[in-house]
Parts: C-alpha cells; structure tokens; sequence
C-alpha cells in the first residue's frame, strides 16, 4: 500500500516543482505533440477514405483505426471529428466510424460545385505573373501525367491529374477560394478512382491542361478561363455515362 501511495504522490509533486513558465512550456509543446499526431492521424485516415481503404459505409471502431494507423485512441478521435465536419467520415456513437456512402446525387453535385470554383481559379492564375519557379511545378504535373499515359498506368496519372488541380487552385492567389475548392477536389478524388477502371483513356485531360498552362503564361485569363470550362464541361458530360455504368445508390 505504501508503494502504491508513494506511486500517486509523484505526479503532483513533480509538477509543484515546475516554476509557471515551465510548466505553461511544457503543456504547450503537449499540446503541440497532441496537435502535430491529430494532423497525422488526420492526414492518414482521410487517405484510406479517399482511396477506399475504408469502404463507404463499413463501420470500424476507432480502437481499430488507432491499432491500423499504430497510434492511441486521441488523435484518432480528433481526426475522425475534424473528417465527419468535413464531410468525409460519418460517426455513430458507441459503434465507431464509417465512410460517407457515395451517391451519385452527390457526386454530381460536387462536381458542379468544384467546376465552378475551377473556372474562377483558372481564370485568376491567368491573371497573375506567376515565376518561373511556380510554371515549372505546373508543367511537371502535366509531364508526369503524359509519362503516366506513355505506360498505361492510370493510377500514376490519376495522382498527377490531382496534383496539377490542387496547384491550379493552391495558387490562384484566393486563400479562401483555394481552402474551399481543396475539400471538393478531395472528394473527387475519391469517386474519381472509381472511375478509372471503366473510363476512356482521358488523353483530352493532357492536352486541356497544357492548354491552360500556355494561357497562364501568356497571362491570358479569358483563354485559361474558356479552355478550362470546356474541359470540365466535358468530363461533366462523360461523368453522367459513367455513374450509369456504376453501381451506386441515386
């Protein structure tokens, strides 16, 4: 019982001895570490979604996220918090977590959203004099694309494909513009790689993004702006042949 005693008595006298300054350190940088493993349990967990690790509407319980991403059951929860605001993740109390369901509804409905938010950013990187540095990233995203469909690996050019839209609207110079379409582009994404199997072999997507790309550097916005409609026009159009070839709820 003394042991035991001696055991309990520890913790608060170690913290008596921390002077103010001290300890207010000290629950900063745990806060921070608590912070710093959310952001990773955030990062990870919204990739199995987005990659349909996690299967839409399979219910896992958050021990097994935090046994499946080797972390404690707290940063899971505040990631998987952080996800269900975002609208990725749906949480059912005392039965764990689960992949929003897809629906074609919503897909279509993301997708309209997200050609809108594309267009205006085309349109404003256009109007920008981007450096050499920030053209350069642009055309790499096309480069590895066109490598991508040189060998047939879909995949690989899916992830180009999603980066060249996440820089095309991380720089068009609206931070709130960028935050917002970030979250659409995310979800997708996700429905995207559904698609991969059953889509043509979307060499239109290379040229309609090189397109762009000369645009911007001639700060042409009107072009940049036209060419990207068109293109988001079209896939809109090949999106509805291909969820009726999906099996997804309406």
């Amino acid at each position: 019982m003394a042991k035991k005693a001696l055991k309990t008595t520890a913790i608060p006298v170690s913290n008596a001895l921390l002077s103010p300054s001290t300890h207010t350190q000290a629950s900063a940088t745990d806060r921070s570490n608590r912070n710093s493993m959310a952001d990773v349990a955030y990062r990870a967990l919204k990739e199995r979604v987005i990659t349909h690790a996690l299967a839409p509407g399979v219910m896992v319980l958050e021990e097994e996220v935090a046994l499946m991403l080797g972390m404690s059951r707290t940063p899971v929860r505040e990631a998987a918090v952080r996800l269900e605001q975002e609208g990725f993740l749906e949480l059912v109390p005392r039965r764990g977590m689960r992949a929003r369901p897809l629906s074609k509804r919503a897909i279509r409905e993301i997708n309209e959203v997200l050609e809108c938010l594309e267009i205006q950013a085309a349109e404003r990187l256009a109007s920008r004099h981007l450096s050499a540095e920030e053209l350069k990233r642009l055309e790499g995203a096309i480069a590895n694309m066109d490598a991508a469909l040189a060998t047939d690996d879909i995949l690989s050019w899916a992830q180009a494909d999603y980066e060249f839209h996440r820089l095309l609207i991380e720089m068009c110079g609206n931070a709130h513009l960028a935050e917002v379409a970030q979250n659409f582009l995310d979800k997708a994404h996700r429905f995207r790689l559904l698609t991969l199997s059953v889509r043509a072999k979307p060499v239109y997507s290379n040229v309609n993004h090189a397109a762009v790309v000369e645009a911007v550097r001639r700060n042409d916005p009107q072009t940049a702006q036209d060419i990207h409609r068109a293109h988001k026009r079209r896939w809109s159009r090949e999106l509805v042949e291909l969820l009726d070839r999906l099996d997804l709820p309406d």
